[in-house]
């Protein structure tokens, strides 16, 4: 193997193989190393009883970039997707439920009975979301500058990203200054009066996070969230057919059409250096790979734990310890037997993502639980019934629910997950019940993945799916860390191309791609 290739990617998740197939493309003669028996990492999803297909660990594919979808050819492929007309449906305790639309302008006038108020103010609004999220977008595929040593390049970028932010006017710039550093709670509370329209809009700024709603910098996720998509204030809701395994599928036939050697259950136990160089890789077994280029797309605490020590130097060590990783997320998968009858909802409100975080203080509290090493007894959940828009999901008649349970950290105090998974899956049933009578009696089957699973089944360090936090200190040219932002990480030949690079996680392609360019270009 080492004879014919002169590029190892590490990981076959949506980012290693967009990389893969991408250096492919250059010329490079690449092989993926997955220690799974199958490609797609977190698209992987799951059967939670015969039958019944759920998701990966993230549901919902609208964030991918447009880019990656032409650039692979995806539909070449079979990967398609469907993009219902509702965004997000909010059901409240006393029976009613806040739906929010893809058209803004039908949102605000649902919510006029309620407030005249919130109905004048949401279409602006969301018009200002989609203003600064676009001058993100631009942010999101530019390379951070070297701080060390600015070039050309950087200057050229940000003359770019100048022009971006001044084509959003006085006013939005001003704005766009104003929000990024802002909790989200004070982002919606200040627009709007209804515990039901802000509860719903602040989930999106902690959802795979372990921030409160009074977090700083939580606005900024929100924000990125809608960036380069049309989401706008209620985010997207965009569904692979067939799945997330679908998209992985894909994303696996894109990249072995263009000569990309897949090699799964090999797991890279080092990166071997030699220098200031990357020599090459050495798998569980003993053997060695020496090539002059490793793309990793593990976290990038994992990928430094790869590294020796000695070579990496005790300062840069504890700089990479020192990466926020607090996962505090887990994922509920529901068999139902039949569909659910949430407050106000009826099939087409249903087909998006389903919210429960009835109000900021409801959001804030469920974080709560997580500084004290608990799992949220009143949590935050977005759920999702795909089978509703793909029926090939479910038995017919029957539908698959995938719900992100916030908050359960991955450290217990005073306890450990074999006690508490069946705890997780509990106090979901208990919560939807609340909000759709009868939820217990339709389950069949319920499947709970812990932080823990994520870390040991999924090698995402501290069992964050986006590898490392979205905070201000984590983000752009801090992300991972200042001065290890531009892709080439630590040694010559040695990137990143994970989550755990800017922009961020989620399901976008956007550091596989990004990374691409940053190597082609030092190439």
């Amino acid at each position: 193997m080492a004879k014919t290739i002169d590029t190892v990617v590490i990981g076959a998740g949506h980012n290693g193989l967009i990389a893969a197939a991408s250096l492919a493309r250059a010329g490079r003669r690449v092989v993926v190393l997955e220690r799974a028996e199958r490609p797609g990492g977190i698209l992987r999803g799951s059967q939670p009883a015969p039958g019944f297909r759920a998701p990966g660990l993230i549901h919902t594919v609208g964030r991918l970039r447009s880019s990656v979808m032409k650039d692979l050819r995806l539909e070449r492929f079979g990967y398609s997707t469907v993009a219902p007309a509702v965004r997000m449906h909010a059901p409240i305790p006393d029976g009613s439920a806040t739906t929010f639309w893809a058209d803004a302008a039908r949102t605000a006038e649902e919510l006029r009975p309620r407030s005249v108020r919130d109905a004048e103010a949401f279409v602006g609004f969301d018009q200002r979301m989609r203003a600064i999220a676009s001058f993100l977008a631009y942010v999101q595929v530019a390379i951070p500058p070297d701080p060390r040593s600015p070039s050309l390049a950087d200057a050229i970028m940000g003359l770019r990203l100048g022009k971006a932010f001044r084509d959003l006017g006085a006013k939005t710039g001003r704005e766009a200054i104003r929000a990024l550093p802002m909790a989200v709670a004070d982002l919606v509370q200040e627009v709007f009066e209804l515990e039901s329209v802000r509860g719903p809009l602040c989930t999106r700024g902690v959802l795979y996070t372990a921030m409160g709603a009074w977090a700083t910098g939580t606005a900024q996720v929100l924000l990125n969230d809608s960036a380069g998509t049309d989401g706008g204030a209620a985010g997207t809701a965009v569904f692979a057919r067939g799945g997330t395994d679908a998209l992985a599928d894909a994303l696996e036939a894109a990249a072995t059409a263009r000569g990309v050697q897949l090699r799964t259950q090999h797991d890279v136990v080092a990166i071997r250096t030699r220098g200031d160089r990357v020599q090459g890789v050495t798998l569980a077994d003993g053997a060695e790979v020496d090539v002059p280029l490793v793309v990793s797309t593990a976290d990038p605490k994992r990928t430094m734990r790869l590294l020796d020590p000695a070579e990496v130097g005790p300062t840069m060590h504890w700089r990479g310890e020192n990466i926020r990783q607090p996962g505090a997320t887990a994922r509920v998968n529901f068999a139902l037997g039949d569909l659910p009858a949430f407050h106000g909802g009826d099939p087409e409100r249903l087909a998006g993502r389903i919210v429960i975080g009835p109000s900021i203080d409801d959001v804030e509290r469920a974080m709560d639980a997580v500084k004290y090493g608990r799992v949220s007894e009143e949590p935050v959940l977005e759920a999702t019934i795909p089978s509703l828009t793909d029926p090939s999901l479910a038995p017919e008649g029957k539908h698959v629910m995938s719900v992100v349970f916030q908050a359960a950290p991955l450290r217990l105090r005073g306890g450990d997950w074999a006690d508490e998974r069946e705890h997780v899956g509990e106090i979901a049933i208990k919560t939807l019940e609340r909000y759709a009578p009868g939820f217990g009696e339709l389950v069949e089957a319920c499947e709970v993945v812990t932080p823990l699973d994520m870390e040991e089944r999924y090698a995402l360090t501290g069992g964050h799916l986006y590898h490392a936090e979205l905070g201000l200190d984590q983000f752009f040219a801090w992300r991972p860390m200042l001065g290890e932002a531009r892709y080439r990480f630590l040694f010559d030949g040695l990137y990143l191309a994970g989550s755990g690079a800017h922009p961020g996680g989620g399901i976008t392609g956007g550091p596989g791609t990004n990374a691409v360019r940053k190597i082609l270009k030092d190439l």
